[in-house]
């Protein structure tokens, strides 16, 4: 009996854990995802925790390539090589990542690659542990956004202040000092000279009306987004309604619209917004298009996305003008509304739907030339929204 207890107490003090033991450790650990990979990089184990995280079942993923979890994008960068190079390098790699599950749902992951060395030294493939972060990477996202949609605001705020004292209030008293100067003395006066200052008046009012819709347009980027709805839309169709509402105007100055955007082109946007879009950048170009001159539209696809090209033959731009487009201040705002007729408040409008609805705005121009306008919509509902460019790292023990 003595023996037997001393055998057993043996037994507790040298015990060497088993694979089955550590297996059942690794399946415990239900927030991560641990696998393992063969030399040609076929996946050939799958812990419980993978499957709640990726989706797929043992018996679906077990002899199935390493690329099954990245994103098309990442596959294109060739980020499952680049992973296993560093590793074999470095001894380690790590990163954090978008990965795809098995609904096409993406979710956001510390990684953490390692190769598996056998008991003599041999390859036997490599280990990769995933946590899921998502909940954490949109909590960092909402706190960026939040901080910049505060910055954003002010700037915001303060150029309403300068389109109110300058471009608003300034012509608004010249149009009530002539409107007083008639009312005074228009019986006196030579009829021609009536005339003329009716015409001035009428341009300065109707002047003003555009600049105050363009205004309050642009706060509802700010201050309206319940009113925010995209849908999926047909291109096209927005395209012609743009040019039925232009034509006349460019019929006048003897300027051909003309688009090429297949039937089947569409795009995830707000109605409303894509309209404004698309009339705010052709009705630019006709006011800086000499007569005869030509304004062409095509679009084409690009990943998940739809650029559309605006191309005028118009009298181009400096690159000086062309770098301040889409960040006028107080000066450069007047001095738009005098040389380019309002340009500048139309064109923050479009580049504030534009970010509304997940897009991007730039302009290619060489004076005398002609000017092309480029802007980017997704094609589908995005399914996330990555906030900003910065890359955000986490530390191993996230």
């Amino acid at each position: 009996m003595e023996i037997k207890q001393n055998f057993t107490k043996i037994l507790k003090n040298k015990y060497i854990p088993t694979a089955e033991f550590y297996s059942q450790i690794i399946d415990s650990l239900q927030d991560y995802s641990i696998f393992t990979l063969d030399n040609d990089f076929i996946i050939n184990s799958w812990s419980s925790g993978s499957a709640k995280i990726f989706g797929y079942e043992t018996d679906e993923v077990i002899g199935e390539p390493f690329d099954l979890i990245f994103t098309e994008e990442d596959l294109k960068n060739d980020v499952p090589k680049k992973e296993i190079e560093a590793a074999l390098k470095e001894g380690r790699a790590t990163d954090n990542r978008w990965h795809i599950a098995k609904d096409k749902s993406l979710f956001y992951a510390y990684g953490l690659v390692f190769p598996l060395i056998g008991l003599n030294g041999e390859m036997l493939g490599y280990v990769k542990v995933l946590r899921d972060l998502t909940d954490r990477k949109q909590s960092e996202d909402a706190i960026k956004n939040y901080i910049k949609e505060l910055e954003d605001l002010n700037i915001h705020k303060e150029s309403v202040m300068a389109i109110l004292s300058h471009d608003l209030r300034s012509p608004l008293s010249a149009i009530i000092g002539t409107a007083k100067y008639l009312k005074e003395n228009f019986r006196k006066m030579n009829p021609d000279t009536v005339q003329e200052m009716l015409d001035l008046l009428h341009k300065s009012s109707t002047d003003e009306l555009e600049m105050l819709d363009y205004l309050v347009e642009w706060a509802r980027i700010k201050y309206a987004s319940d009113t925010f709805s995209p849908t999926k839309l047909r291109l096209i169709e927005y395209i012609e309604k743009v040019f039925d509402t232009l034509n006349e105007t460019a019929s006048i100055n003897t300027i051909n619209l003309h688009h090429e955007i297949e039937e089947n082109t569409s795009v995830f946007a707000d109605s409303k917004m894509l309209i404004s879009i698309i009339q705010n950048i052709v009705s630019n170009a006709i006011k800086h298009t000499e007569k005869g001159g030509a304004i062409t539209i095509s679009a084409k696809r690009k990943e998940d996305k739809i650029i559309v090209q605006i191309k005028d033959t118009g009298i181009g731009m400096s690159k000086e003008i062309m770098e301040k487009l889409f960040t006028p201040q107080m000066k450069t705002l007047s001095e738009k509304r005098i040389k380019n007729k309002g340009a500048g408040i139309g064109l923050l409008l479009v580049k504030g739907f534009l970010e509304k609805n997940g897009g991007e705005i730039w302009v290619e121009s060489i004076e005398g030339e002609g000017s092309t306008f480029y802007f980017t919509l997704p094609i589908e509902k995005p399914l996330y929204k990555i906030g900003s460019s910065d890359e955000i790292m986490f530390d191993e023990s996230a």
